[in-house]
């Protein structure tokens, strides 16, 4: 069993100190994001951040861990906000495609640190499901609703639509030219169409 970090004192004010551990990781990364920039960032004292948290580790991981939970919360209001499936999927779509430069830096950082650390990777494997979870229910309520006649499993339709969201992250992380944030939702979209069987309208445009 992996060991859990200890969580100290802090209330509100750890909270936005947590913010600002994210905005120096997204610039800095995982290694190098310290307790002086963070110092800095947040205007808060070293003394205080030891305090907190103990250790810089201890400190850039619990960061880390509030702001996946933050995403898996955004995703549930936007699947929460469209009741047609097919819809649902598509708005689930947009607001991976969407996301800010630094929150798919810091995915990435949760990423790679998750491959090392016990207690991220048992926190990632958490989140991945935690973040499945609408897409999956919007492609299964549209089986039962008869909106969707599927060819393959729900289960493994579902992880390839991740799997290519998450893919995509990392080519914009590392400012490859190629694809287009328009151009693979155009293409992702006319896919998963195929996938679901979808009956009815096109996808609406993108806003």
């Amino acid at each position: 069993m992996p060991s859990i970090r200890k969580r100290r004192a802090g209330g509100e004010k750890r909270a936005a100190v947590l913010d600002a551990v994210a905005d120096v990781l997204a610039t800095r990364g995982y290694e190098n994001t310290r307790f002086a920039d963070v110092s800095s960032a947040g205007g808060v004292a070293i003394s205080t951040l030891q305090t907190y948290f103990g250790s810089r580790e201890d400190m850039v991981i619990e960061a880390m861990q509030v702001f996946t939970d933050r995403e898996v919360d955004a995703l549930r209001a936007v699947s929460a906000a469209e009741a047609d499936p097919w819809r649902r999927l598509v708005a689930l779509v947009d607001r991976s495609l969407h996301n800010s430069e630094s929150t798919r830096q810091i995915l990435v950082e949760f990423w790679r640190a998750a491959m090392r650390d016990d207690e991220l990777r048992d926190h990632s494997a958490q989140v991945w499901a935690r973040y499945r979870a609408p897409f999956l229910a919007a492609v299964r309520e549209g089986v039962s609703r008869g909106d969707f006649t599927l060819a393959h499993d729900a289960e493994a339709v579902t992880d390839l639509l991740l799997s290519a969201l998450a893919g995509l992250i990392v080519s914009r992380v590392q400012h490859h030219p190629a694809p287009t944030p328009t151009d693979f939702r155009t293409v992702l979209l006319a896919q998963l169409r195929l996938m679901l069987g979808v009956n009815g309208e096109e996808p609406r445009t993108e806003s």
